[in-house]
């Protein structure tokens, strides 16, 4: 690692196949999509961006002090701003009907005069005329809210293992258009496996709630999808404008959508609609695409009987024979009998594998999913109907083996082939479109669909083709350009996680990829590569940043034009940096360091307000060697770090603070200065050591951010609210398109914290808070 007083020096990294100009960086004006250009005044309205028409999202939580008031200001009721906030719309405060105060400059409100049982409202109050009142509500007694959940019930795999559900990730939409979210949960088995984990799982579940735990839709995803935290991103979104919020997600033959009438009750139950193509074919609902351990020895002897007719083979790219790619002497006639390609089965599951890892136990191999049809489905998730099923694209093409599943030490089938991704993207600056991705260690695919109320539409589709191997059984596939001319360079960039963000002015959003970036058209605008330092494996020689666990996309620096990211790097000794702070525009590096081993979590946040810009940490788990805290200029602050699970905007300084809390450990939000703000007894975080809260997002209130953790018994999910007053002003951050794609993503593989568009911080300009034009639907 770099020495605290010298980080790595700006250098300029080189690109991928494309590096394109960015001269649109300073055209921006102030927008809904105005990320890029922090100079820009408030006022400006451009082009209306396809966002939610919410309501007031008032809510009431009683404290010591008396009755705590927190609801929304809406983008299209910010005119302009203040020293303290944004200007706009006025409101009145109503307790049991009687005007109790006039609030002017926040969205929030104590009453310590309040009575147990007392109802609100408030009305926005504009060019000194009261507009409607908000719905009635009464406070928190608690202090929090428990949505009750309907868990389902267990099971046990074919290998006579007991499971059980909890609550996991989450996400949110208005899914009847009544201006109010409704809530979508994933529950997770506790066999729940990653990609690189052996072992059957119990099927999948998502769930679409009413506030009050009415629950509208559950869709059971069935035997032939994984569970885990790769295999599953769900993304919940008003796609084609009509103010009703739709869902994607990856489907398979068995998957079922159930639609609940209000008492409850079971209203229907119906299947996925299989292409007409598989249904002739003889796939059916009832296929079961689960291997076992005799199973997945059966596809191996298949595979083998059919190698000398692998296009790799046949192309010369391959060995010719088995033999010769294990690297032992020449036995069989080829193509392989049964008999014989059993035999070599045999060699290579019992000889070959453990000689690469004793961790390869492939006798044992079982519970993943290897073949059968694979669909992407639209559905509505409040009237709990489908829409419409597509071919999931890319496929899987085979089990990995051209992947590389099988060319690494680690010999794991069904591994770089099935890790996904899936985010929203306003691709053309007005209107979401859905991004799916397959793969990021060596190929690596993403295609981005547009929803119009009646069919998806492909926008466009990436791949950087498969990497070249020698030997499929014995090779080094990462950091190894894939074929396409291109995109090859996206091979080995991707992360656990992906971003949208307009990183290039343009106010059209890019995918970030990671360590590269996909332009809104669909181009490749870069693809970071660095020069290694004299520490690392290849001194000297241009190599990618590479794969990471965490990334971070926002204003970080608020003295710099545009957008800033933050990533941590795997890659070790093969990688420049183990942390890296770039420029989103280009790629370029600002500062970063070397650490030379894996390091796997990163925040960012505004931990310490005596310094400008935002802080960025990370670090290495169950290691005493930390990166340490480092100012958004590169100044080093010392190796005390606060935690990375994930962040939360919940004080009323607009500083940041941290949600800790994993495995069994009770979830709190502490700051980094004042310690511990909330211990959620009763609650527990999600994805082991990772201590994911379901969703932190400004689901209701004023711009700060909720707390949602499962209770610890998964029978309701928990809402916290901060009760801190703040004399702050600002427009719920869920019509900050950024912020908004972000918090749809965030349930996305290795959960991350979602960013607004513009800076935000302790010392913000708020001049340079862009205004969303108003609100529309269609």
């Amino acid at each position: 690692m770099r020495s605290p007083d010298g980080p790595r020096a700006r250098r300029r990294p080189a690109f991928g196949a494309l590096a394109i100009p960015l001269a649109g960086l300073l055209l921006l004006t102030a927008g809904p999509v105005a990320q890029a250009a922090p100079d820009h005044p408030t006022g400006g309205r451009p082009a209306a961006v396809q966002l939610e028409d919410l309501d007031r999202g008032l809510v009431a939580v009683a404290t010591d002090e008396g009755v705590f008031l927190s609801w929304r200001l809406l983008g299209s009721e910010a005119t302009g701003h203040t020293e303290t906030g944004l200007s706009g719309s006025d409101f009145a405060v109503y307790r049991d009907g009687r005007r109790i105060a006039t609030v002017t400059d926040s969205t929030n409100y104590l009453d310590e005069a309040a009575t147990p049982d007392a109802e609100y409202r408030v009305a926005p109050i504009d060019r000194g005329r009261e507009g409607r009142r908000s719905d009635p509500v009464s406070p928190w007694a608690d202090g929090y809210y428990d949505l009750p959940l309907r868990r389902p019930a267990g099971g046990v795999t074919p290998a006579g293992e007991q499971y059980t559900y909890s609550a996991n990730d989450m996400s949110v939409g208005d899914v009847d258009g009544d201006g109010q979210y409704e809530y979508v949960v994933k529950w997770d088995p506790s066999n729940s496996k990653d990609v690189s984990q052996v072992g059957y799982t119990g099927n999948v579940y998502v769930d679409t709630y009413e506030l009050d735990g009415t629950l509208l839709s559950r869709v059971d995803l069935g035997v032939n999808i994984r569970a885990g935290a790769h295999y599953t991103q769900f993304l919940v979104y008003d796609f084609d404008g009509d103010g009703r919020a739709e869902m994607m997600l990856k489907t398979a033959p068995g998957t079922t959508i159930t639609r609940y009438r209000p008492d409850g009750r079971v209203a229907r139950t119906e299947y996925v609609t299989m292409p007409r193509a598989d249904v002739r074919a003889g796939y059916s609902h009832r296929d079961d695409y689960r291997l076992s351990a005799d199973g997945y020895f059966d596809h191996l002897v298949e595979m083998f009987q059919g190698w000398t007719e692998h296009p790799e083979v046949v192309a010369g790219n391959w060995p010719a024979t088995l033999e010769e790619a294990f690297g032992i002497e020449p036995r069989y006639s080829y193509p392989l009998s049964r008999e014989d390609a059993e035999a070599l089965a045999d060699h290579f599951v019992d000889v070959y594998a453990p000689s690469r890892s004793t961790r390869n136990n492939l006798r044992a191999f079982e519970g993943f999913i290897l073949e059968g049809p694979e669909y992407l489905t639209v559905l509505d998730p409040g009237a709990g109907r489908e829409l419409e099923t597509i071919r999931y694209t890319p496929g899987r093409h085979d089990d990995g083996l051209m992947w590389g599943d099988y060319a690494m030490a680690r010999i794991e089938p069904g591994n770089r082939v099935d890790r996904f991704l899936a985010t929203v993207a306003y691709l053309d600056g007005r209107r979401p479109s859905a991004v799916f991705a397959r793969g990021y260690y060596t190929r690596s695919t993403m295609v981005a669909y547009r929803w119009d109320g009646h069919r998806l539409r492909e926008d466009w589709t990436v791949d950087s083709g498969w990497t070249p191997m020698s030997n499929p059984f014995n090779d080094s596939p990462h950091g190894v350009d894939g074929t396409d001319p291109e995109f090859g360079t996206l091979t080995t960039q991707g992360f656990h996680s992906l971003s949208s963000a307009d990183v290039d002015g343009d106010g059209k959003q890019e995918i970030v990829y990671g360590s590269a970036t996909i332009d809104h058209d669909g181009s490749l605008l870069y693809s970071s590569f660095a020069e290694a330092p004299p520490e690392a494996a290849q001194p000297g020689e241009n190599i990618r940043l590479g794969h990471g666990d965490a990334m971070h996309v926002a204003d970080i620096d608020p003295d710099r034009p545009g957008l800033e990211i933050f990533t941590v790097h795997e890659g070790g000794r093969y990688a420049p940096y183990g942390f890296a702070l770039r420029d989103a525009a280009d790629g370029e590096a600002l500062y970063g360091g070397y650490t030379g081993v894996d390091t796997g979590r990163g925040m960012i946040g505004d931990v310490d307000p005596d310094h400008r810009g935002v802080e960025t940490w990370a670090s290495q788990p169950q290691s005493v060697s930390e990166t340490g805290l480092w100012t958004a200029r590169g100044d080093y602050l010392g190796p005390q770090t606060p935690g990375t699970n994930m962040s939360i905007r919940w004080s009323g300084d607009l500083t940041t603070q941290i949600v800790g809390g994993a495995l069994d450990v009770t979830p709190t939000i502490s700051d980094w200065r004042r310690g511990t703000l909330l211990t959620a007894e009763g609650t527990l975080t999600n994805n082991h050591t990772k201590g994911n809260p379901s969703l932190v997002a400004d689901v209701f209130g004023d711009w700060r951010e909720e707390l949602m953790v499962r209770t610890a018994d998964s029978s309701a999910i928990r809402f916290y609210l901060s009760t801190e007053v703040t004399e702050h002003k600002l427009y719920t951050l869920m019509h900050d398109p950024q912020y908004r794609v972000e918090v749809a993503r965030q349930q996305t593989t290795y959960n991350q914290p979602s960013y607004p568009s513009f800076y935000l911080a302790s010392d913000m300009d708020w001049s340079r808070v862009p205004l969303p034009a108003p609100g529309r639907r269609g």
